[in-house]
């Protein structure tokens, strides 16, 4: 499992026009190759009046599946500049297809590169990149008398804190990048005077939006 990664968590779309040529880069998130094709499949049928669909995905952990298409559109124009950019961008398990409607005016080799390279980075910007990171997700139970001084220990240390739960102890649910995973046992272990009062409950993805961090169902 990567321990931090770049995708898209959503579709999304821009459109840019040079010299009256409509470029239309729908992006979407994709797991496998085949949900990679029926989506171009799919972005095939909604635009079937459109002069090219061209496409690029990346798929899998080291995005050994990378594949692209000019779709008609002179050889390395379109595709190839497409996968570029998310290659630049290292986003991975990620599929574009930008649309063209031709404008009745010929772009030139270097004018389609930049057009299409161009719409697929706007169409990255309007979807929004995230950064997956992985967390090991912890109970840690504590005595009311000792809870304060629990809590300030995660959170002096940069752990996060997404719950607290109340009962005849208190319960806090911590997350911890895998990096740190040693040293939030031994913290605990110190705290606790050897005793073991945190369990394992699960690794997950986290993604931080607008200050929050959200724990990602997979």
């Amino acid at each position: 499992m990567l321990l931090r990664y770049k995708t898209v968590l959503n579709e999304g779309e821009a459109e840019i026009v040079e010299k009256k040529s409509r470029f239309i880069a729908t992006v979407r998130p994709v797991k496998t190759e085949d949900e990679a094709k029926a989506f171009i499949e799919e972005m095939k049928k909604k635009y079937w009046n459109a002069t090219h669909n061209c496409f690029a995905f990346r798929v899998g952990e080291n995005s050994e599946i990378q594949r692209f298409s000019d779709d008609g559109e002179p050889s390395g124009t379109a595709g190839m500049p497409m996968l570029a950019v998310l290659q630049g961008e290292d986003v991975k398990n990620t599929a574009v297809v930008v649309t063209r409607y031709f404008g009745g005016t010929l772009l030139g080799t270097g004018g389609l590169v930049r057009a299409y390279g161009k719409s697929t980075k706007e169409g990255l910007l309007a979807t929004g990149i995230a950064e997956l990171v992985r967390y090991r997700k912890y109970s840690v139970l504590s005595d009311y008398t000792d809870s304060g001084k629990v809590q300030y220990e995660i959170l002096n240390d940069g752990y996060e804190m997404i719950d607290t739960i109340y009962t005849d102890k208190v319960e806090y649910i911590v997350l911890v990048e895998m990096e740190q995973v040693e040293a939030f046992e031994n913290k605990m272990i110190e705290i606790f005077r050897g005793k073991e009062t945190f369990t394992v409950l699960d690794d997950v993805y986290g993604v931080w939006k607008s200050g929050e961090l959200s724990v990602l169902d997979e």
